[in-house]
């Protein structure tokens, strides 16, 4: 982690589910699966983008390209990535079949690697023939690349869910293994070093990126703080009709926010009860749960993301994590969910 964010690392995301999505109402079609506008994604972007259900709860997120006028490349989770197949062809199929649409999983044909580090760009330059300086490729930038003097070719997308400079890599599934070894090669200079899951895990954390801990069923945009992610404009997409009612509008939701322990030797547990400072340990105090959590090296202490009932109103707050199980208790406080570059000055260098 700590050399991802001084040096550049490069990490497996072949697993993600991956969909083609083409014709000539593929935008409008995306337009009404995802909650967030996709109808005007100009050509050569990228987009993060939000899937509810129908009863207005977070389904799936990931990001979606526009290769061409008429050629879309999604991303999805992996653990959804045949839900997210399956819900695409019932809505093609049977809510919209007028609609020039036609999907395909590509999931296994794309080997995808992530590089990510402030010493990225000069790490994938080496393998790529095309310019991708921060002027003819910037933040969100995708489109497909040449490789090793036009022996291969690929797709490279500036996407980035560490809070660094970063790229996802896509290149043919027969070819994984060679282009991840040049690229290592490549970065021995810059100090590359391979990460894995857990490694992800915790940088997205620090920059508050949101997984499926988070996205859990029971969660809409707003209570991740991705109320902006729902189009105004929009006539309809799926579960706009349910967001309306009145759980879902509540005050009293529980929201997205940062826990760290008030004193840094201290640590806490994923899956334990947040209470408040004076309260008693009992289900009834409950205020909510940390989702997500590990030990931040840049911020030297644990770190977790919790929802909490009005939590984005709470930073400051010191509150009680309980774990009931392991009878422990860890005094800490609620924060701003982002822990690096809040700002986001680091995703445009």
């Amino acid at each position: 982690m700590i050399n991802v964010r001084q040096n550049v690392g490069i990490c497996d995301v072949s697993m993600l589910g991956k969909i083609e999505v083409c014709g000539k109402d593929a935008a409008e079609f995306l337009n009404r699966v995802y909650s967030n506008a996709f109808l005007k994604l100009p050509v050569g972007k990228a987009r993060y983008g939000l899937m509810l259900r129908e009863d207005g709860f977070i389904y799936d997120d990931g990001t979606t390209s526009r290769m061409a006028d008429d050629r879309f490349f999604m991303t999805t989770t992996t653990a959804y990535a045949a839900g997210v197949m399956t819900h695409l062809e019932f809505c093609a199929q049977a809510l919209w079949p007028e609609l020039d649409v036609r999907l395909a999983s590509v999931t296994d044909q794309w080997a995808q690697m992530s590089v990510v580090g402030p010493k990225a760009r000069a790490t994938l330059q080496a393998v790529v023939d095309d310019d991708i300086s921060n002027e003819a490729f910037p933040f969100l930038a995708a489109k497909e690349v040449s490789l090793f003097g036009g022996r291969l070719h690929g797709r490279l997308f500036r996407i980035s869910f560490s809070g660094e400079l970063a790229y996802e890599l896509a290149v043919p599934a027969g070819y994984g293994e060679s282009v991840a070894d040049a690229i290592l090669q490549s970065g021995k200079a810059h100090g590359i070093q391979p990460y894995g899951v857990e490694a992800l895990s915790v940088l997205r954390i620090e920059k508050g990126h949101v997984t499926h801990n988070e996205i859990n069923g029971t969660v809409i945009p707003s209570d991740l703080g991705f109320a902006k992610m729902v189009s105004a404009t929009k006539p309809d997409f799926v579960g706009k009709a349910m967001l309306d009612r009145e759980g879902l509008v509540s005050e009293e939701r529980p929201s997205l926010v940062g826990v760290v322990p008030l004193d840094p030797a201290t640590t806490f547990r994923t899956g334990s009860h947040i209470l408040k400072k004076t309260d008693a340990a009992t289900l009834e105090n409950d205020q909510g749960y940390v989702s997500s959590s590990g030990f931040s090296p840049h911020v030297g202490s644990t770190i977790g993301l919790a929802l909490v009932k009005r939590g984005h109103l709470r930073h400051g707050e010191e509150v009680v994590v309980w774990n009931g199980l392991r009878k422990e208790f860890t005094a800490a406080r609620l924060c701003n969910p982002v822990f690096v570059d809040p700002a986001n000055e680091k995703l445009h260098v």
